[in-house]
């Protein structure tokens, strides 16, 4: 590694010409990769309610539907805007009684049936039918043109105006993720820093490598809206640790070779590249794990986080070097005095005290497992959303004026005789919280022959295979009352045909707590087995990393542990993402500190000056790493509207301070309990030392 150390140094400026030319093509990928605000996507092909949303597009030519509240109109008026929404691009159908009946007919002539559905007071409901999927691009420019083109009293809600809600946020928003992330990153290296112009090199670098990542994802096609606004953010505060060893080891080796700076950097190089890749293979582990969710969102965030470590580790040993070779003379015009004292004597302190975090371990434990275990998760997407957006609206205008909070769809295969369906319907009607059912049988009756149905509404709800009918629920969608109507109405429906379907937004939603609940699970499994098994290979011992996974769930079950306690509900995404994250970016500080510990026992050292030296080495650097992923994630944390975005954030900037906190406190303490089991369990101590208890001071000395 030496000499590719040295072949880097001494071509510093046709790698600087290569960066700046690969930025081209970076910007463009960037640019052009699709963004998929529609989480919902994301469910495994194989559901029955996947399989149905699909069947709508072929069979129907539709895939989302949208409620079109008309508040406080004539019906003259209503019709007027009935036309103007059918008029808009991609709309193929809209959904009105005048298709059943002539709006001459006074309301109270109505049926009940049709009443209860279109009408309420001032109020009255159109259901729009769109050519494409939910999150569609097309399916959410009509959603905007419906907002931008119709009276300011119509309303639309549905999944479709929840998804382009979701779009203008993100599309506002993510620009000032990364620039939030970036200053108070900044801020953390100023104070911790010898130098002004290092951490703006750091940031240009990490910029640098974040652009080519995002890039690079075009070759995905798309990426989630949730994977775009944390990639940045968490590339910068994962790979932040990567510029500092360098510089560190750079500063080092100047001195071990004065005057001669590119030897000094080719060294830095191969000293950084060794432990940065060995550390940076945890962090992808943690990563890798997401990939092997059910719930394709995982493989979206695990993929283009694995990459960025990757493009960072390599952006790290190629761009880095050459630009501070570059900027060497302005980084030591600028250097000052560290702002941050010798932190020896607090490193004393801990280590001499280490029975104190012994004992606040075991305090600790019960209660943050058992609030680990018993947090509350939500799945209901309009929840994470601020409530004075148009969909909130528009949903809340539903749920007043129609007392209904979702439609269900049913999809039957023809062939299902008049009576059966009559009495499937009115089963359905029967069902606890469902308002009305709306099909061809009870608009028109079971009696009328198709020939006489009109033929856009026939058009709308029937095709030469399949059947369509809308469920009104007063439920809200991934509520336990809807995820029990939900099944209620599909063994009603399985019970008259097995190819029938419940499909639509609240079926999808209780798909997506079924599937996620497992996945929480065996991601957590993975991704501690994946890491378990590298921390075993690296050190050669089962013990290390029994503690060392130990101590980095401790602190993950203390941070899960706080939303029980403060009663705070967590979007479904980051129950599932956070422990995998907070488990691969913060066991670095673990192993860091280990590591050292691990070399100087090895080397004939006591227990207590191993744990001591360790400790006063490592100290900084797991204050400087840990500040910098608070910083970068407590900004977007704070500044997030969407809660989806900004609960991870919480949890990770959260997770940072609590990681941060137990390695530097409670793993000296552990190391110090376990030290004979460490050297039994371990091969590099077994093999070179043979150990005995020094009666005298209580300590392992290690002899020859």
């Amino acid at each position: 590694m030496i000499n590719v150390g040295k072949w880097i140094t001494n071509h510093k400026n046709i790698i600087l010409l290569l960066t700046l030319i690969l930025l081209v093509p970076a910007v463009f990928g960037y640019v052009s990769t699709r963004v998929n605000y529609d989480v919902l996507s994301y469910l495994p092909k194989s559901l029955e309610t996947v399989e149905g949303q699909d069947i709508m597009v072929d069979e129907f030519g539709m895939g989302a539907f949208s409620m079109i509240i008309v508040d406080d109109m004539t019906m003259k008026e209503a019709a007027k805007i009935e036309e103007q929404v059918e008029g808009i691009n991609h709309v193929k159908d809209v959904l009105w009684y005048d298709d059943m009946l002539d709006t001459n007919i006074p309301v109270e002539m109505l049926p009940d049936n049709l009443q209860e559905a279109f009408f309420n007071g001032d109020a009255t409901m159109m259901i729009a039918f769109f050519d494409d999927t939910t999150s569609a691009d097309v399916t959410m420019d009509a959603i905007a043109d419906i907002r931008a083109t119709v009276a300011k009293n119509v309303y639309a809600s549905g999944m479709s105006g929840i998804v382009t809600d979701i779009k203008d946020l993100a599309l506002e928003e993510m620009p000032i993720y990364v620039m939030v992330a970036a200053v108070l990153s900044l801020l953390v290296l100023l104070i911790t820093m010898d130098s002004i112009v290092a951490p703006l090199i750091f940031l240009c670098t990490i910029g640098i490598s974040i652009l080519f990542n995002l890039g690079s994802n075009i070759f995905f096609g798309e990426i989630s809206y949730i994977t775009q606004a944390l990639a940045a953010v968490l590339q910068l505060a994962v790979t932040m640790d990567y510029s500092i060893f360098l510089l560190e080891s750079y500063e080092a080796n100047k001195e071990r070779f004065p005057g001669e700076n590119k030897r000094a950097m080719a060294h830095a190089i191969s000293n950084t590249f060794k432990s940065v890749s060995s550390s940076s293979v945890t962090t992808i582990a943690g990563f890798v794990a997401l990939c092997f969710m059910t719930f394709k969102l995982g493989m979206d965030i695990g993929v283009v986080m694995s990459k960025g470590v990757v493009i960072g580790v390599l952006a790290c040993v190629t761009v880095l070097p050459a630009m501070i070779l570059t900027f060497d003379k302005a980084i030591e015009k600028t250097t000052h005095k560290a702002m941050i004292p010798s932190l020896d004597g607090i490193s004393k302190w801990i280590i001499k005290h280490h029975w104190i975090a012994i004992i606040l371990f075991v305090i600790v434990l019960f209660p943050a497992a058992y609030g680990n275990s018993n947090y509350e998760i939500y799945y209901n997407l309009d929840t994470s959303l601020p409530k004075d957006i148009p969909s909130a609206e528009a949903n809340d205008k539903l749920k007043k004026n129609f007392d209904m909070s979702t439609v269900h769809m049913v999809l039957l295969e023809n062939g299902l005789t008049a009576k059966d369906k009559n009495r499937m319907l009115k089963e359905m009607e029967e069902v606890k919280g469902v308002k009305w059912v709306l099909g061809l049988d009870s608009l028109f009756g079971p009696n009328l022959p198709d020939t006489l149905l009109p033929s856009d509404v026939k058009e709308m709800l029937k095709t030469d295979n399949y059947e369509l009918e809308f469920i009104c629920s007063d439920y809200s969608s991934a509520t336990d009352e809807a995820n029990e109507q939900i099944h209620e109405l599909d063994e009603i429906v399985k019970g008259y045909q097995k190819g029938g379907m419940v499909i639509g937004e609240a079926p999808l939603m209780k798909d997506l707590s079924d599937v996620t609940n497992v996945d929480l699970a065996n991601v957590n499994y993975i991704s501690i087995a994946a890491i378990f098994l590298i921390i075993m290979l690296t050190f050669k011992s089962i013990s290390i990393p029994v503690i060392l996974v130990s101590v980095i769930e401790f602190a993950i079950a203390c941070n899960m542990a706080v939303p029980y306690y403060t009663n705070t509900s967590l979007p479904f995404v980051a129950s599932i993402v956070i422990g995998t994250i907070q488990l691969g970016a913060t066991v670095d500080y673990a192993i860091l500190m280990t590591s050292r510990y691990h070399k100087e026992r090895v080397q004939n050292r006591s227990k207590k000056e191993a744990i001591q030296i360790a400790h006063e080495t490592s100290i900084k650097s797991i204050l400087t790493s840990g500040f910098c992923f608070f910083a970068a994630t407590f900004g977007v944390a704070m500044y997030s509207r969407i809660d989806m975005i900004g609960s991870i954030c919480t949890l990770l900037s959260r997770g940072a301070i609590i990681s941060m906190v137990v390695v530097i406190c409670i793993l000296p303490a552990m190391l110090w309990v376990f030290d004979g089991i460490i050297i039994r369990s371990s091969l590099d101590m077994r093999k070179s030392k043979v150990h005995q208890r020094d009666r005298a001071n209580g300590n392992v000395v290690v002899e020859e």
